[in-house]
């Protein structure tokens, strides 16, 4: 079997307890898709270039909608990267997003899916960036996946250390405020890897389309994860 196969099996065995990721109650919540596609004419290069706007736009559109959390963005061709010289390279840049954002208000606590250990972690403060990372990793039967966590609050990292335990249900990050996020509207950046590549950190959660199918083979969609705390309110 290939990775994605084992990890479908692993999360398919009822045996195998997943855990929430973020709270979520499905009968009393709402959930709002969010596109950040060429389609979304909403948002403007004033917007954009502006953390403080974007925050108010994604503020609004949540109360509008009484939406606990905005949330998509895997495999989606972004143009909102434009705002951020980061995603630029001299040959092609990168636009294709990797994870899922789930969009809510800073300090929103987030919890670990199943038992792990820590990965890395760092504080990419770059405009754009991550901000605060974590990554996981988990031994799912003989499947080594690992988790990235980005946009975290940078007393996430407090006490951390490599090889750290963390178990099943524990409250161990929460969303940032922009200056601690990458500046961001406050959200988490969640993405899923079968190989680390050598990376300690950090692993692009963005890519060149050109790349696509290379980045999304070692990237598989975090909603098989997700969906055991959004259940049918995942879009």
């Amino acid at each position: 079997m290939n990775p994605l196969q084992k990890l479908q099996v692993f999360l398919n065995n009822p045996i195998n307890k997943i855990g929430k990721v973020v709270d979520f109650e499905p009968s009393t919540a709402t959930l709002l898709p969010f596109d950040f596609t060429a389609n979304n004419s909403e948002l403007t290069t004033e917007i954009l270039a502006n953390t403080n706007f974007f925050s108010l736009w994604v503020d609004e559109k949540l109360a509008k909608n009484n939406a606990k959390y905005g949330i998509g963005g895997y495999n989606e061709h972004r143009t909102i990267y434009s705002r951020s010289a980061h995603f630029d390279t001299v040959e092609e840049p990168r636009r294709l997003h990797l994870g899922i954002d789930i969009w809510g208000p800073a300090e929103t606590p987030i919890y670990n899916f199943y038992d792990a250990k820590v990965h890395s972690f760092h504080f990419n403060n770059n405009f754009g960036d991550y901000g605060a990372t974590v990554i996981l990793q988990y031994q799912l039967d003989d499947l080594t996946l690992y988790a990235l966590y980005g946009h975290l609050s940078l007393a996430s990292l407090t006490g951390l250390q490599e090889g750290q335990f963390i178990p099943r249900g524990k409250h161990f990050a929460s969303f940032g405020i922009a200056a601690e996020n990458g500046y961001w509207p406050p959200h988490l950046h969640f993405q899923l890897m079968f190989d680390m590549e050598g990376k300690k950190g950090d692993y692009p959660g963005v890519c060149q389309f050109s790349n696509r199918e290379v980045y999304l083979q070692n990237c598989p969609d975090p909603k098989l994860i997700l969906q055991h705390t959004f259940t049918s309110a995942l879009p």
